[in-house]
């Protein structure tokens, strides 16, 4: 399978590996963006730190993080990411769920202009 990449205004990610019930995504976040604020329905995530360093936003909680670290989003959970550091933030993102589609996404707050109506 070749990685298929998707451009956003924070960075890309590309899909590693997807199948019945997981996705597996390389998640890059550039310097001084972040995703927007946001939760699923259908799927908890698992985020592992590869390089570069920023905060998680996991509900009221914000969790600094860096190369080595991981964080577990359960289903319906608020969370976002934000590059603090100078260089690249990669993250590897591990999907489990029966969604696993972008239609799986509620946006509460964006710096891009994108968010829509509630699921």
């Amino acid at each position: 399978m070749v990685p298929v990449v998707e451009e956003r205004p924070w960075g890309y990610y590309k899909i590693l590996s997807e199948g019945k019930g997981h996705k597996i995504k390389r998640i890059v976040v550039y310097p001084g963006r972040r995703l927007s604020l946001q939760r699923h329905r259908q799927r908890s995530e698992h985020w592992f730190v590869l390089s570069g360093e920023g905060i998680v936003t996991l509900g009221d909680e914000d969790i600094p993080v860096k190369a080595g670290r991981s964080v577990d989003i359960p289903v319906y959970l608020l969370h976002r990411i934000v590059n603090t550091g100078g260089v690249d933030l990669s993250v590897i993102e591990i999907q489990t769920g029966d969604d696993l589609s972008e239609d799986d996404i509620e946006r509460i707050e964006d710096d891009y202009g994108r968010v829509a109506g509630k699921i």
